[in-house]
């Protein structure tokens, strides 16, 4: 089985600024285990495990996705998702740390046709409304305190990007992270 996400790629000056601001955030930011740069993306949509001789029509179904133009993205603000979508009670538990992102509208609508392609391979379209985040880092529990409200005080600059390439990534599951390999690109217009 391989398991299979469809990814926006960042590209690669914006993942080095995002790392940056990430570090400005917070002290001692090294002492931290972080998503990796080279990880940084915007998940349109997560697939799951799938049959390998389905791969190859499946990354063909999505050939459209070349007919779409470069996204204009902006990097808004760092939040955090919580345990159980519980934010507003008291002591919940953060769980993930992203960056968010405002991008073109048009991005739901690729989303949505994605969701429908995918329907055809048996493949259950999201439920959830699409909220374009960049994981950045799994909390464990062991930050230190002010972690959480360092990052939801930090102003992020305005830094606008376009987004040019679309990809179905394979996802493998390793003692000591997850490995991304890049199945097929789409680039956009």
């Amino acid at each position: 089985m391989n398991r299979l996400f469809i990814a926006l790629k960042i590209p690669e000056e914006i993942r080095e600024k995002i790392i940056s601001l990430r570090d400005a955030a917070i002290d001692n930011s090294n002492k931290y285990r972080w998503e990796a740069e080279d990880k940084i993306h915007l998940t349109l949509k997560f697939i799951g495990n799938v049959n390998e001789e389905f791969i190859e029509p499946l990354g063909d179904s999505l050939n459209f996705i070349s007919d779409y133009n470069s996204f204009n993205c902006r990097l808004i603000r760092f939040g955090f998702f919580y345990q159980n979508n519980q934010a507003t009670l008291p002591g919940r538990e953060a769980k993930i740390l992203w960056m968010g992102l405002s991008v073109d509208e048009k991005i739901n609508q690729l989303v949505e046709r994605i969701n429908k392609e995918l329907e055809a391979f048996s493949i259950a379209p999201e439920k959830r409304k699409f909220q374009p985040h960049l994981t950045l880092k799994r909390l464990k529990g062991d930050e230190e305190s002010g972690f959480v409200k360092s990052f939801e005080n930090y102003k992020v600059p305005d830094i606008q990007f376009k987004a040019g390439e679309v990809a179905l990534m394979k996802s493998d599951l390793l003692p000591h992270g997850s490995k991304y390999t890049e199945i097929k690109k789409y680039k956009l217009k």
